[in-house]
């Protein structure tokens, strides 16, 4: 399977990933099922109620999303092969983070998506009197709601409570990101068996950055770039959650101006000629799993219409890009990237730069 260790199959809420995936594991030597459910069910058990009932269902806490990364990644060293993992994701943003961190650990993900048409799936669940309600699956491979029951009848943690109009859809970007198995018609064997020869035919190969874990504080250049109407060019990573400002981690030696230029380049195919004017220097506290460090962001200047036409992505690195207003980048960022962006748009308007500590200015 060319070193494939991890088998995502995913899908809506009754696609048959789970019982799709126990007849997997029999298909590919040296594979385990992986059932990130469970996880979500410690976590249950561990987390305070108060926390429980800020979330609808496990995958919102970040805590599950780590902890499957880190898991599989511990499994997969444990037991070798490859992992079959019959888990949806519907979310892009989370899939980003788990494939992302995967990736930053060198564990290859071939992704799956078993394809059932939308009425089938709504027939299956009203064969199991769900009404469109409550927990089901074939044992489930879903986040669940955390009001729903400890465990299906098999042991595995069962379905979270969606509404019916999202629980059966798939959404676009997943049919673009995985490969498809038409499932509709198919029994778990049948399907199984297309999964696996897919897999060997090198189908599902997730084509993202692998981005190395920090494992002390970083120094990270980002560079502003604004189109006429002085909006900030904003990109959307594949390898985690939300939106970001160009740039990245500066090299052992490297000149952190000459950092963010070649971020720039290589990220955006945009070799800037103009010096950076430095807008602000935030220290990020360690908030752990992560480490912190020094964040600097500099002012790139104004790309022409022309320019901004000419823009490259890489397909590995990064989904898609935009020019944003500050109110726009307020909906987009997380709080964090959000606060650094603020001042320095202030400092840009000041002529001045600001040091800033956990998105602060220091003495304000």
């Amino acid at each position: 399977m060319g070193g494939t260790v991890i088998v995502w199959l995913n899908g809506a809420f009754g696609a048959g990933k789970t019982t799709t995936a126990r007849e997997l594991v029999e298909l590919l030597p040296d594979s385990h099922l992986f059932d990130p459910g469970l996880i979500g069910a410690g976590l249950r058990a561990l987390l305070p109620r108060k926390r429980l009932d800020e979330v609808p269902d496990y995958q919102d806490l970040p805590a599950w999303r780590r902890l499957v990364v880190d898991t599989a990644a511990a499994v997969h060293g444990e037991v070798g092969g490859t992992l079959v993992v019959p888990m949806t994701l519907l979310r892009q943003e989370y899939r980003d983070e788990v494939f992302g961190g995967l990736a930053a650990r060198r564990v290859p993900v071939r992704h799956v998506l078993l394809d059932v048409e939308e009425t089938i799936l709504r027939e299956r669940a009203a064969r199991r009197g769900e009404a469109g309600e409550t927990a089901g699956d074939d044992g489930s491979g879903e986040g669940r709601a955390f009001d729903a029951p400890d465990t299906a009848a098999d042991g595995r943690c069962p379905e979270p409570v969606r509404h019916p109009a999202v629980r059966h859809r798939v959404p676009d970007w997943l049919r673009a990101d995985a490969h498809t198995v038409d499932a509709t018609f198919l029994t778990p064997r049948q399907t199984a068996e297309k999964v696996a020869e897919a897999v060997r035919a090198g189908e599902g190969a997730c084509d993202i950055v692998q981005t190395p874990e920090p494992t002390a504080e970083t120094v990270a250049a980002g560079v502003l770039l604004f189109d006429e109407a002085d909006r900030v060019l904003l990109v959307d990573p594949t390898y985690k959650p939300g939106w970001e400002f160009p740039g990245g981690v500066v090299e052992p030696g490297e000149p952190p101006a000459r950092a963010g230029l070649r971020e720039v380049a290589e990220e955006l195919g945009l070799r800037l000629d103009t010096a950076l004017r430095l807008l602000v220097v935030d220290w990020e506290p360690p908030r752990p799993p992560g480490y912190g460090g020094l964040r600097l962001l500099f002012d790139g200047g104004r790309l022409t219409t022309a320019a901004a036409r000419d823009l490259l992505l890489p397909g590995s690195e990064l989904r898609g890009w935009r020019f944003a207003t500050e109110r726009e980048a307020a909906r987009m960022l997380p709080p964090v990237r959000m606060e650094r962006l603020r001042w320095a748009l202030r400092a840009r308007e000041r002529g001045v730069t600001l040091n800033l500590e956990a998105g602060t200015p220091v003495g304000a």
